[in-house]
């Protein structure tokens, strides 16, 4: 078996390979079994701003795919565990058998599902840095073996190395190729209290399917939709884990918003719609670790803003506004303003 140094090695060297994000968490999670078994994952990516959930690499032992909203809907009502509640606390990682003192039923995910499951215990790592919260991973083990606090140490070491490269695949993917697919049109999903869908636009069936990976097995609403829905209801109940949206890499360079919000007393409308420009910029600079002046500089490119015009605007010397923008250029990978703004924009 592997040691911990061993895994933090591969791990890093994942982590600085060029590789899309679905496949960066498939070579760590069959790394991780090497040294650490368990038997069941869910490895998600979040918005980096609101902390949602988007896009898991899961496998859920038992789980009927009919009880999928309730799982998400009562992951978010339950703060034991939640990865909000470990970047709240500073913390990397923990188990539901260590944040529960071994008591797992003051879990409600745990009483109400993963118990019925045969789960015995549960790791969580949170994956955020400066530039916000990018992904959570969640290990199930159903053997009568809890997660020691060794383990748990090297799944914390991982976090830093693994967060780098989740930010770092995320900014590849605003690259605009020829060919480039049409953009999603705008739609919308009408979820009820239990998050279980009661009715969709006709733009949501295309939608939902250009969400839902086709060689895959997937209930007919991606994962994504039943987070912001589940968002939202943990919020009404005063356990909010971020706003009730995020941001959902669609393929090409294109990037779609998921929202949710109140339609009615009951029903939950979640809406998909393209990216704005702002949403687009604001994780643009976030994924390629621009610091917050540079975002400004940047925010400035995209209005149209010549040299001197921002550096009156920015209260700064033309020279300093230039450095910015060299800074920028250099950290996205890129030699000019407009190939910058077509990447971050999603134009050609």
């Amino acid at each position: 078996m592997p040691s911990a140094r061993d895994l933090l090695d591969r791990v890093e060297r994942h982590c600085r390979a060029e590789q899309t994000a679905t496949r960066l968490r498939e070579v760590v999670l069959a790394d991780l079994r090497a040294t650490l078994p368990f038997d069941g994952h869910v490895f998600m990516l979040t918005d980096p701003v609101t902390r949602i959930a988007t896009s898991p690499v899961a496998d859920l032992p038992g789980l009927r795919w009919s009880r999928l909203p309730e799982l998400v809907r009562l992951r978010y009502l339950t703060e034991v565990t939640r990865w909000s509640e470990l970047l709240e606390r500073g913390a990397a990682a923990t188990s539901l058998r260590t944040a529960t003192g071994g008591d797992p039923a003051r879990s409600r995910v745990w009483r109400e599902v993963q118990r019925e499951l045969g789960v015995f215990d549960t790791a969580t790592v949170v994956f955020g840095d400066r530039y916000g919260c990018w992904g959570v991973l969640e290990l199930w083990r159903k053997t009568p073996r809890a997660f020691d606090p060794t383990q748990l140490t090297t799944l914390a070491a991982l976090a830093a190395p693994i967060t780098r490269g989740l930010r770092a695949a995320l900014g590849r993917t605003f690259v605009v190729e020829e060919g480039e697919l049409a953009p999603a049109e705008p739609a919308v999903v009408v979820l009820g209290p239990d998050l279980r869908m009661r009715g969709q636009t006709p733009a949501a069936a295309a939608a939902l399917l250009r969400l839902n990976p086709p060689q895959e097995a997937m209930p007919p609403i991606p994962n994504s939709v039943y987070n912001v829905g589940a968002a939202l209801l943990a919020a009404e109940y005063g356990t909010p884990v971020g706003p009730p949206w995020s941001r959902i890499h669609l393929g090409g360079a294109r990037w779609l918003t998921v929202r949710a919000g109140r339609r009615g007393a009951e029903d939950i409308a979640v809406s998909l719609t393209p990216s704005t420009p702002a949403e687009r910029l604001d994780l643009f600079g976030r994924a390629h670790a621009l610091s917050a002046r540079e975002a400004e500089v940047l925010g400035l490119l995209a209005d149209g803003h010549e040299t001197r015009r921002m550096a009156g605007d920015l209260g700064i010397s033309e020279h300093a506004v230039n450095d910015h923008v060299k800074a920028i250029l250099a950290k996205c990978g890129v030699r000019t303003r407009q190939s910058l703004l077509s990447r971050a924009l999603g134009t050609t």
